[in-house]
């Protein structure tokens, strides 16, 4: 159980902060327009691929070679971005849209890419 909790926690709690700040009517930072929505989606990159990063981490601890834990966590990834988006629609002042997955993915795809070049 400490082991699952060692490398299932990090992901568990991530997942809730982006489920939180999915939560969140209207985000805003206040700035002007274009700053506004390049901090953003930006955000949406940084935070997915995090999450990608933990998730990685943990599918490694069950034994799954490096390419299957990477296969393995770009699913889980990217099937949790648009069960993200889904949950937006019930949102006040947000939307789910198939282009914020897409940028979601940006961070999963760059970081699935690295690790792969990477040596074992």
């Amino acid at each position: 159980m400490l082991k699952f909790l060692k490398y299932w926690l990090p992901v568990i709690l991530w997942a809730g902060f982006i489920f939180y700040l999915s939560a969140q009517p209207g985000l805003s930072s206040g700035l002007p327009w274009l700053y506004d929505l390049v901090l953003r989606k930006g955000a949406h990159v940084v935070v997915f691929a995090i999450l990608f990063l933990w998730v990685v981490r943990a599918f490694k601890n069950y034994g799954l070679s490096k390419r299957k834990a990477l296969l393995c966590a770009f699913i889980f990834t990217i099937l949790f971005a648009v069960s993200d988006e889904y949950h937006q629609t019930f949102v006040s002042q947000r939307v789910g849209s198939p282009r914020d997955v897409a940028i979601d993915s940006l961070g999963v795809v760059f970081f699935t890419w690295w690790q792969m070049r990477k040596r074992p």
